[in-house]
């Protein structure tokens, strides 16, 4: 499994304009939910996904971004929207 950093580089490589548009990204991995958790905040916007860590882990190695790209997507999309 890789770390939480290997994950937000990532996120932040395949959608680019996260850091751009000020919001913050925090990735986490929860034991009892055998799960990363990624946080993206903006002021007092606050959203959060899970994602198993084989979609992570695929993700990472360069496999398959598509579930992590639409949740992370979908979770700035929201965030922009609430400001």
């Amino acid at each position: 499994m890789h770390d939480k950093n290997e994950l937000c580089d990532k996120i932040k490589s395949i959608y680019p304009d996260i850091g751009e548009c000020g919001i913050d990204v925090e990735v986490n991995y929860n034991e009892s939910k055998k799960a990363w958790v990624v946080d993206l905040k903006h002021g007092e916007q606050h959203l959060s996904t899970h994602l198993e860590p084989e979609d992570a882990d695929a993700c990472i190695e360069g496999k398959e971004c598509v579930y992590l790209g639409t949740q992370i997507a979908q979770l700035a999309s929201n965030v922009k929207r609430q400001t």
